[in-house]
């Protein structure tokens, strides 16, 4: 049995050697194998009782899947110079001004960057963090209102598999990757945690609130389902 999270490398036959994250759940019933593009590898989530060489067979037995899905992963972007990033959803050019004294700004489709340019990575993370903040606080708060709701403490962090939680004390956190998405999915998904406020579930109830917050959301569930995983793509080494 699996007691702890491994990391290690597999060999498949038309990939090669693959990174592979075993991850124990006492809260799985069954083996969940999935692609996660934040370390171009794949992530098995082993139930309890569940040997590891069962986890590995099962990913020995979906090895066309897998290969299939990681030749799909779209190139990853490192935040420098020249590359070209999406923020809140409109593609945008960076720009490296060393002898600016400005820091990070957004102008006609451009973002710029003061300093030398191998810090723009780290510089333009930065910035992209604090504009979530920017965009998501307001909403939320506005959103919690709307439902006589109070949020407690707002937080974002670099999560591989949601875009946000809320907890029952009222604390949501959300991914910063989220400005790089359109603003409408942005607003949405800070609508359906704010919704947890006042349900902290999925059921039907769950969703009424939602729709009294945002409305009609199949769109931006599906673009988010659709394009997701490339938002990983951006930044790496971050």
């Amino acid at each position: 049995m699996l007691k702890n999270t491994e990391e290690t490398e597999i060999d498949l036959p038309k990939i090669g050697p693959l990174p592979v994250r075993l991850r124990p759940s006492a809260r799985a019933t069954r083996l969940k194998l999935r692609i996660d593009p934040t370390f171009d590898g794949v992530e098995i989530v082993v139930p309890k009782g569940v040997s590891r060489k069962m986890a590995i067979s099962m990913l020995h037995q979906h090895g066309d899947w897998v290969t299939a899905h990681m030749q799909r992963l779209p190139e990853r972007v490192q935040f420098a110079p020249g590359a070209w990033i999406p923020f809140l959803g409109h593609d945008h050019a960076i720009r490296a001004v060393p002898d600016a004294k400005r820091g990070v700004w957004v102008e006609a489709g451009v973002i710029w960057v003061s300093g030398q340019p191998e810090h723009t990575n780290r510089r333009v993370t930065d910035f992209l963090k604090k504009q979530a903040k920017l965009e998501i606080a307001p909403r939320a708060h506005a959103y919690a209102e709307q439902i006589s709701k109070k949020v407690n403490r707002i937080s974002l962090k670099d999560t591989r598999t949601r875009w946000g939680s809320c907890s029952s004390s009222g604390n949501l956190s959300f991914s910063w990757r989220l400005v790089l998405a359109p603003e409408d999915v942005l607003d949405y998904v800070v609508a359906h945690e704010v919704a947890h406020l006042q349900e902290l579930n999925h059921s039907a109830r769950f969703w009424a609130v939602v729709d009294d917050l945002y409305g009609p959301s199949k769109k931006q569930q599906h673009w988010l389902k659709k394009n997701g995983p490339a938002l990983h793509r951006y930044g790496a080494g971050t």
